[in-house]
């Protein structure tokens, strides 16, 4: 499915007429008003007007990381998992009318290559936008997905998406702006949480500086979509894992802690781990539906 499908569900950040691609190429977006967006040679747009944020982005070295711990699989059951909620909701996309996805923090874009795999293998044609903050992470998920539309943009304010237009909303450790979501959700359509869980990485997690897991977590899943969302069910998923020492230093810096972490710090605590070590990676993956 071209990109050109997505480019249906957009908004003009500026002004939030719908967009559309001008020209064959797919490589600008323009509003009946004549604001223009101009792809990245990476492929990616970049959405971001106005007042700046204070979501701190991801760095160059944390996507870096990320990436290549997602790409050697460690986190592909997750991946998978996600998918599989998603693929009902989607199953009925036809080629004028496709199965729309909103992958909102996108990061590299794994976990919505998981999901376009498997609406593949149904052979369900499906639109997808990825979602990010981070130039550095969409440069990486626009190469991996080069059927979405990847747009740097800020959560926290107006979603560059129209009312109504989107099947599912994935958010996989990433923030949720629970108003806009339910705005782009058409009516039974669901958004998809993929959260930590207490005791997530907790073999590791302490020795290489990782950020704790609330153990009131879910209860401020609930508290941040409460109005907006009906809870319809939550499943743990628990993913065993063996780690080189490399890919333990990855999946510290990968995370929210990589912003702090004292990189040599990091080194000298991977020099100090054996060939393998065993982690515990624990997951819940909520569904909820938007109310009306």
């Amino acid at each position: 499915m071209p990109p050109v499908s997505a480019a249906a569900l957009l908004l003009c950040p500026v002004c939030r007429n719908r967009l559309g691609f001008s020209g064959g190429a797919a490589r600008t977006l323009v509003c009946p008003a004549n604001h223009s967006f101009d792809a990245a040679k990476q492929g990616y747009f970049n959405f971001l007007v106005g007042k700046g944020t204070v979501f701190e982005a991801d760095t160059a070295d944390m996507v870096a990381a990320r990436f290549d711990f997602l790409s050697a699989g460690h986190y592909r059951p997750l991946a998978g998992a996600v998918a599989e909620v998603a693929a009902p909701v989607l199953s009925g996309g036809t080629a004028q009318n496709p199965g729309t996805v909103l992958d909102a923090g996108t990061g590299t874009g794994h976990y919505l290559r998981a999901l376009l795999d498997r609406m593949a293998v149904d052979r369900t044609p499906t639109a997808a936008v990825g979602l990010d903050i981070s130039k550095f992470a969409l440069r990486r998920a626009a190469r991996l997905n080069p059927e979405a539309v990847n747009l740097v943009c800020d959560v926290w304010q107006p979603l560059p998406v129209a009312d109504g237009a989107a099947d599912v909303v994935t958010v996989v450790f990433a923030p949720r702006n629970a108003g806009e979501f339910a705005r782009v959700l058409r009516p039974g359509g669901r958004l998809i949480v993929v959260t930590p869980r207490p005791g997530h990485l907790g073999e590791i997690a302490g020795r290489a500086g990782m950020l704790g897991i609330d153990p009131a977590k879910d209860e401020r899943l609930a508290a941040s979509l409460e109005g907006h969302f009906s809870s319809l069910s939550a499943d743990n998923l628990d993913v065993p894992l063996l780690l080189a020492p490399d890919d333990v230093a990855r999946l510290a810096l990968m995370g929210p802690a990589g912003h702090h972490l004292d990189r040599g710090a990091l080194a000298s605590l991977a020099a100090a781990l054996p060939p393998l070590t065993s982690v515990s990676a624990r997951f819940r993956i909520s569904v909820f539906e938007p109310r009306r």
